[in-house]
This record gives C-alpha cells, sequence and structure tokens, in this order.
C-alpha cells in the first residue's frame, strides 16, 4: 500500500511542480484594456500589444507572491525528491512523511501567494481598470495547489499506512 498511494502521491507532485513553474514564469495572470489596447501581467513583467516590459515599480504584495510562489516550487520540489527517494532502499517511512509535509506546505506557500494577490488585484486593479479578468497562468496556479495539497495527503496517508499494519512476522510456523 506504500507503494500505490506514495507514487499517487509523487505523481501529483510532478503535476503540481510543473504547474508552479509555468504559473510562476509566465506573464498571464491578468488580462486587461489598456488604452484600447490589449494587455496582460505576470508577476515578473506586463506585455502590452505583445511588447513586454519588466516591472517598474517595486511594491510590497509582487514581492511577496513572488517570494510565496518561489518557495511554493522550492518545496514541492524536495517533496517530489524525497517521493522518488522512498521508492529506493532505506528509510522509506520517514522519506514519505517529510515529502509529503513538503508537498502540503508547497500548497499552502502558493495559497498564500494567490491569496495575496488576488487580494490586491481586485482591490487595487479592479478599480484602475474596467475591463480586466484574471488569466490562465493564476488559474493553474490555482489548480497546482489542489494537486499539491493533494499529493502530500496522499504521502502522508501512505506513511500512516505502513506505521499502522502489524510488520509481517519472521516465524516459520505460520
Amino acid at each position: 500500500m506504500l507503494y500505490t498511494l506514495a507514487g499517487g502521491g509523487t505523481l501529483c507532485g510532478l503535476a503540481a511542480l510543473v504547474l508552479l513553474i509555468v504559473s510562476t514564469a509566465t506573464d498571464f495572470w491578468m488580462q486587461y484594456r489598456y488604452s484600447g489596447s490589449s494587455a496582460n501581467q505576470g508577476l515578473w513583467r506586463f506585455c502590452i500589444n505583445h511588447k513586454c516590459h519588466a516591472h517598474t515599480i517595486t511594491v510590497a504584495f509582487w514581492d511577496a507572491t513572488r517570494a510565496f510562489m518561489l518557495l511554493a516550487v522550492l518545496s514541492c520540489f524536495a517533496g517530489v525528491v524525497l517521493g522518488l527517494s522512498a521508492f529506493t532502499n532505506g528509510t522509506k517511512n520517514r522519506r514519505v512523511r517529510t515529502g509529503g509535509i513538503a508537498l502540503v506546505l508547497s500548497g499552502f506557500l502558493a495559497l498564500l501567494a494567490l491569496a495575496i494577490y488576488t487580494g490586491v488585484t481586485v482591490t487595487f486593479f479592479g478599480k484602475r481598470f474596467l475591463d480586466w479578468r484574471f488569466s490562465w497562468s493564476y488559474i493553474i496556479g490555482w489548480v497546482a495547489i489542489i494537486l499539491a495539497f493533494t499529493a502530500g495527503v496522499f504521502q502522508l496517508c501512505a506513511y500512516q499506512r505502513t506505521t499502522a499494519e502489524p510488520a509481517p512476522s519472521n516465524n516459520p510456523d505460520t
């Protein structure tokens, strides 16, 4: 049962890792109209008519969102590596448990990042731009959160099941 749950958790964690990287790196967290032109922005830059520029203002919410997303990616990577290493010899149970904790932490960090971004976008940008919407990079971030939490729960359940099962007896009479 360890391999089934831990394998599923590792697979979900790998999918979450890919989605977190894509979400963090792409420029489509928000789309809006700017002076009649289509525009979009991500965590690192904004684009108007397909010409992209780095964010010129340093605002605390950008830095907080970036930091939490990068920490989420690192934590998810650690969880996936620990999940994969559980299939080798050694201390499988501890690796599965630690990987599960890292994946749940990754989901929590990404949740913080997206909550900050959502709050500031709705209160600040929502009033500044009339025709705006969240876009696919942002939505992928939410999907990654669900996958990271699911992966962590799978790995923690795998750990719980292996510690709850009695050890196989070495008695040759049975």
